[in-house]
């Protein structure tokens, strides 16, 4: 029986003549392409926004928030529940993250824990819209406005979700940081883009994503003349997105659509399969509103009779892979020593933590593939 990964890239012919076309251009890196792809991105969010490309979300979290002026004995809240990267790039910067516990039913950040975690140091607030359902903006937003806080969406799984029927980035938060990693709803293998609708963010995005120069490469070494001269202006970084991988975003940016209705089939299939299962599923989008279904993780309710740990064992038993979204930031010996934080701390992020298992959903999945996943569920839950 062959083994079902649990996630596998969507690449097609178009991916691979876009690439060839650029190798055969004579530029690889940032150029041309990677403008042209962060053109098309800002104007499949809309709302006026620009988007600027990065080498990955990671950084791309970290500009953002340099951008916004979040510095050395700042904080930024953030959900425990959600991948290592949300800290560390505010510890990056000398920010301290604090740490928040989750809606037990959404799994997203409990605006409840929010304002009592707010201090006087407190800069900004980052919400993560894990596995693509949104965040309570309203409420995120309507804190922040009460306090004088920036709001940065760690959008990593959040393509193409909507909130109030306008897409996550869509001119709501100070910025919003999506992800292209191999895994997520589109890909370019590694990179994300930062969007914002504050043009003085942006402008400092692209600086900083290049070493703190003045004017980009391909501009110095493609104009008329050589314009060989130019000055660091800013203690910058160094992740630019390459046109190599522009070039594949820019294709599966045509694609998203697509993806997009063959994750919801394959979500409505489990949530249909797997109702009268022991498991607590996936929360759904607001009525008129979209999830994006980057992943569906499914919790173990009290009559599964087995762990998480044990149900995974069996799924590789009947080849196919699973994992674990996430483990929560407070479970990690770092941030508990960096933190002075503890098990059982956020009792919610835990909960949800010692049920959770991510199932294999992505574009690729045959119906076979599918009703393989469904079948294998319901033998070991039945």
């Amino acid at each position: 029986m062959p083994h079902l990964p649990f996630a596998l890239p969507d690449i097609g012919d178009e991916e691979i003549n876009s690439v060839v076309e650029c190798m055969r251009s004579g530029w690889l890196t940032t150029g041309k392409i990677s403008k042209t792809f962060e053109e098309n991105f800002a104007n499949y969010i809309g709302g006026n926004v620009e988007a600027v490309a990065v080498n990955s979300a990671s950084m791309g979290l970290m500009l953002a928030l340099e951008a916004l002026g979040i510095g050395a004995g700042d904080e930024v809240i953030i959900p425990t529940y959600t991948f290592s990267a949300s800290g560390m790039m505010a510890l990056h910067l000398g920010a301290k993250p604090v740490l928040v516990d989750i809606d037990p039913k959404t799994m997203n950040i409990d605006p409840k824990k929010i304002e009592t975690a707010i201090t006087d140091k407190t800069k900004a607030i980052m919400v993560v819209h894990f596995a693509g359902l949104a965040c309570d903006m309203d409420a995120v937003h309507a804190i922040a406005k009460k306090h004088k806080l920036f709001v940065i969406e760690d959008a990593a799984h959040a393509l193409p979700t909507t909130y109030k029927g306008r897409l996550i980035g869509n001119n709501t938060s100070d910025a919003t940081i999506y992800s292209f990693y191999a895994t997520k709803t589109i890909t370019t293998g590694e990179g994300g883009m930062i969007v914002t609708s504050n043009p003085k963010v942006a402008a400092r995005c692209r600086i900083m994503r290049l070493h703190g120069i003045s004017r980009d490469a391909f501009d110095r070494y493609t104009a008329k003349g050589s314009k060989w001269y130019y000055e660091i202006v800013a203690p910058g970084q160094k992740c630019n997105l390459t046109d190599l991988a522009s070039a594949i975003g820019i294709e599966q940016l045509k694609k998203a659509g697509k993806f997009h209705l063959r994750r919801q089939e394959i979500a409505e299939q489990y949530t249909k399969a797997f109702k009268d299962l022991p498991l607590i599923l996936p929360d759904q989008a607001l009525d008129g509103d979209t999830h994006s279904w980057h992943l569906y993780v499914v919790r173990l309710a009290s009559g599964a009779k087995l762990s998480r740990d044990e149900f995974i064992k069996k799924m590789d038993e009947s080849e196919i892979g699973c994992s674990v979204h996430f483990i929560p930031l407070h479970l990690h010996p770092y941030w508990q020593e960096k933190l002075g934080v503890a098990p059982g701390d956020y009792p919610a992020a835990e909960g949800a933590f010692s049920q959770a298992i991510s199932l294999p959903i992505y574009t690729k999945m045959t119906d076979e593939d599918v009703l393989k996943v469904i079948k294998a569920v319901q033998g070991i839950l039945c």
